[in-house]
């Protein structure tokens, strides 16, 4: 069914004001009065009628509200170095897609990207892998940030794969666990990896660092599998 993220939720209905919206709705679905769309908001699920339809907005009649159903119970944060090309979109998208929390894209020694515009591109995307993936709750992709001022104190548990780690296992880490954390950050490198003060900085703030096994991934596969493992072992 046609997802459609909506920021104007009254009572009983609600109006679709973004241009790219409507012309998805309209011109893309080809969706008319009376046809059935869902909505979300952030915090609820709306299955809606479309009561009237024009190129400036788009009134839903509310038949029915749910409670959100499939956002995590956690919060579940990604801290992202920067990656090239289309990297760094597929990696937002799937991680939205997962239910991540939060995505921090991070500037670390070795990225080498340009990053004029990226923040709206990569906004756009989360958006549409919300809409796609049949979620509620936004993942936000937070401003670009350097490796020293993430807040790590923050987080119950902070996770930094790296490839040489070699004795200590995210599935160790994980099951070891004696109380259930509330927030979780994984740190993933840039293609290059970590610069090695890097890490003696993410330890000196208490984070975990650990492997994910004996293959070396890319930073977009890393980045998706440890999202994946942490879901997996508490949800």
């Amino acid at each position: 069914m046609l997802s459609v993220l909506v920021t104007e939720v009254y009572d009983e209905y609600i109006l679709v004001i973004d241009t790219n919206d409507i012309n998805h709705i309209k011109n893309v679905f080809r969706k008319e009065k009376g046809d059935i769309v869902r909505a979300v908001d952030g915090s609820n699920e709306y299955l809606c009628e479309i009561e009237e339809i024009n190129d400036k907005e788009i009134k839903l009649k509310i038949i029915e509200k749910k409670a959100d159903k499939f956002s995590l119970d956690i919060e579940l944060d990604a801290g992202i170095s920067i990656l090239k090309g289309d990297k760094m979109d597929l990696t937002i998208q799937k991680l939205t897609e997962l239910g991540i929390n939060k995505i921090i894209p991070i500037a670390v020694k070795r990225c080498v990207v340009k990053l004029d515009k990226k923040k709206d591109r990569w906004d756009t995307i989360a958006k549409e892998a919300l809409k796609q993936c049949q979620g509620v709750v936004p993942t936000v992709v937070d401003e670009i940030k350097k490796i020293d001022k993430l807040n790590l104190k923050d987080y119950d548990l902070v996770l930094v794969p790296y490839e040489n780690e070699e004795e200590i296992f995210l599935k160790d880490i994980l099951r070891n666990l004696k109380v259930k954390p509330s927030k979780i950050l994984y740190v993933i490198g840039a293609e290059g990896g970590f610069e090695k003060e890097e890490i003696d900085f993410l330890k000196s703030q208490g984070a975990k660092i650990i492997s994910l096994g004996k293959r070396i991934l890319r930073a977009e596969t890393a980045a998706i599998v440890t999202g994946g493992v942490i879901i997996n072992e508490f949800f």
